[in-house]
Parts: C-alpha cells; sequence; structure tokens
C-alpha cells in the first residue's frame, strides 16, 4: 500500500492555480524530494499533506485513508520547518517533550524516547540547555528531535537546511539521510537546491508552475531528463544548451546555431529532418577538450575550484561551460576546442521542450 496518494490535486489561491492537478504515490518508506524554483507548488503542496493549506479539488490518501479534511494531529505527520520553530525559554529536553506533554502522556513513558532520540542524534550533552546556547546545526537537530520522538508515519521536511553555512548543510544533508535509512520511514523533503535533492533522494519530482515535470530516481533524471526545463535545472554546473536548426552534411547531420556555428549531431531513432529545430545538450563534465575538436569555444570566466576547472564563455554564440577534471591554465579570451561525445549529447525540440529519443 502506498504511504501516501495524491490524486488530481489542485490548490487555488483566487483564480490562481498554485498546484495544478497533480498525481503522486509515494511508497511506504520511500525518501522523496520535490524540488523546482521558487513558486512552483511545492512548499504549498507539502501543505497540504500536512492539513495546513485546504485541498480545492481531488483526494489525499494517507496508509489507504482518504485525509482531505483530517485533522492535522490526527495524520500521523511530522513536520520539521527551516526556522526551526524552537521555544527560546524552554531547554532542549523540554522543546522535544513539548508534543507528548501536549498529548499528556507521562514522562516515565516518553523520557526513554527522548533519551535514545538525544543519543542518536549527538545532543545527550545539550538536554539542559536553552536554544540560543546552541549552535544554528544543534538546532535543527532538536527540530528533527522534537519530530522523531512523535513517532510519526511521515515526516516532512521543508527546506531545513536553508538557515546554515555551506559546511553545516553537508554535515546535516548526511545526518538527515543517515536518521531515515536507520528509521524507515516515509519522507518528503522539499528544497530548491538541486544537490540536497540528488544526494538524499530515493525519488525526485522536479515541479514547474503547479506540474510535475518528471518523476524518477535522481541519476535517471540526471542522465536522461524528459524536457529541457528538467535539463537546464538539475545538474551543477547547468546543462549546456545550445539551440539551432537541423542542416545536412556529407558527414552527417549537424546543429545550425543562428550564428553559423556547427555542432554534429548524434544519430537519432527517427529521423530528424532537415530544417527541424532542436536544442541540444550536452552536460559541461561531458565536454571533452581536444585540440582537434569540432567545437570552438572562447573562454570568458574561468573558475578554479580545487578538484576541477570550470571554464565558462561562448561556443557558437551561445553560452557554454566545460568543466574540466583537472587544474587548467584557460585565460580569458583563449579559444579551446571541444570534442562532444555522441552518447553525452542530449537533443530536444525546441517548441515542445520534450526530449528527442
Amino acid at each position: 500500500m502506498a504511504a501516501v496518494q495524491l490524486l488530481g490535486i489542485v490548490k487555488r489561491f483566487g483564480d490562481a492555480r498554485v498546484v495544478d492537478g497533480v498525481d503522486l504515490e509515494i511508497a511506504d518508506g520511500e525518501f522523496v524530494v520535490l524540488v523546482g524554483p521558487s513558486g512552483c507548488g511545492k512548499t504549498t503542496l507539502m501543505r497540504m499533506v500536512a492539513g495546513l493549506e485546504d485541498i480545492s479539488e481531488g483526494e489525499l490518501r494517507l496508509q489507504g485513508r482518504r485525509a482531505n479534511h483530517l485533522p492535522p494531529q490526527q495524520r500521523r505527520i511530522a513536520m520539521v520547518f527551516q526556522s526551526y520553530a524552537l521555544y527560546p525559554h524552554l531547554t532542549v529536553f523540554e522543546n522535544i517533550a513539548f508534543g507528548p506533554r501536549l498529548r499528556k502522556e507521562p514522562e516515565a513513558a516518553f523520557r526513554p524516547r527522548i533519551e535514545a532520540v538525544a543519543q542518536m542524534l549527538d545532543l545527550t550533552p545539550c538536554l539542559d540547555r536553552l536554544p540560543r546556547a546552541l549552535s544554528g546545526g544543534q538546532r535543527q537537530r532538536v527540530a528533527m528531535g522534537r519530530a522523531v520522538v512523535r513517532e510519526p508515519d511521515l515526516f516532512l521536511f521543508d527546506e531545513p537546511l536553508s538557515n546554515l553555512d555551506a559546511q553545516l548543510r553537508v554535515q546535516m544533508r548526511t545526518e538527515i539521510k543517515a536518521l531515515h535509512q536507520r528509521l524507515g520511514n516515509t519522507v518528503i523533503y522539499v528544497t530548491h537546491d538541486q544537490i540536497e535533492a540528488m544526494t538524499l533522494a530515493d525519488r525526485i519530482v522536479v515541479m514547474n508552475a503547479g506540474r510535475i515535470e518528471q518523476s524518477g530516481p535522481p541519476l535517471e533524471l540526471y542522465d536522461r531528463p524528459a524536457n529541457l526545463f528538467v535539463a537546464s535545472f538539475l545538474g551543477s554546473p547547468a546543462m549546456n544548451l545550445v539551440a539551432g536548426t537541423v542542416a545536412a552534411g556529407p558527414d552527417g547531420a549537424h546543429l545550425l546555431t543562428l550564428g553559423g556555428a556547427r555542432f554534429p549531431l548524434p544519430s537519432a531513432p527517427g529521423p530528424l529532418e532537415p530544417g527541424r529545430a532542436v536544442t541540444l545538450g550536452i552536460r559541461p563534465g561531458e565536454a571533452r577538450l581536444d585540440p582537434q575538436g569540432p567545437v570552438a569555444m572562447t573562454v570568458e570566466l574561468v573558475e578554479p575550484t580545487g578538484a576541477e576547472t570550470h571554464c565558462y564563455g561562448r561556443a557558437g554564440g551561445a553560452p557554454f561551460c566545460v568543466a574540466v577534471p583537472h587544474r587548467l591554465d584557460a585565460a580569458p579570451g583563449q579559444e579551446l576546442r571541444l570534442d562532444l561525445p555522441e552518447a553525452a549529447v542530449h537533443l530536444f525540440d525546441s517548441q515542445s521542450g520534450a526530449r528527442i529519443g
């Protein structure tokens, strides 16, 4: 049985459809990450699952039970917010115990659970401290501990790491993944950070304008994006996209850009008729430096990251980036020749945005 079923879910604010007919099933124990740009509807969708927003149309089912009008406290859901939402005058122990005390559980019943959760989250030395005496990462662990001690069927995470610095985000990502592996609960996680999505998810759901663009395992979406939106959204640096028309040549089909540059096209399952408007995509790490390569790129900016070098510039009049897995002595104005391996090239229809092949 699916832990969560969303059947034709719609959310309206006035005349605006913020969530527009979402169908999604989440299996018991699955870690699903909702990603998309700001305003795409991902947080609103989560809030409807939590019972914090009414559903305008469609049906929500939790563990097979219709839950559209079920009060939040009866949904066996725990939510972790980006703002921590801790009570500043209560100790760590009291913050974690707030829910059980509100439900009038005897302390003898919930104290062992809190002690076990504190040990799991490395909070045992902090139980008598107030939130102001904690680091950002510790505060987020307290918020997670408060959720875990409820023993919910479903965890909802709403951009929980966005207030942390880069190093803490990496650490907390690891801890959230380890927590899920220990507990095995179903998780819905909302973020706009694609790195979080790729590293945490069993399945990524990419949303745009209130709809689901594509859903699947992280590497499946990365390797075979269904359309131009998914291709451009997933990946850092972003996928290179070069628009043009198909042109025939003696050595095979080429993409002819507006500036007259030619990019070799891979063979497609169906014919690529001359004149068809297509967009070629290739990830920066897949383009190869080759002195004899058919594509010329003029360097405009070089970013050394240590293990890699990211070179940004223009190829065929389009913005282009190549990520070299070593240190590269390149300078603005320099021309690099590139080879685009056929297996790494993606093709999209420029009008519909849909993947070709």
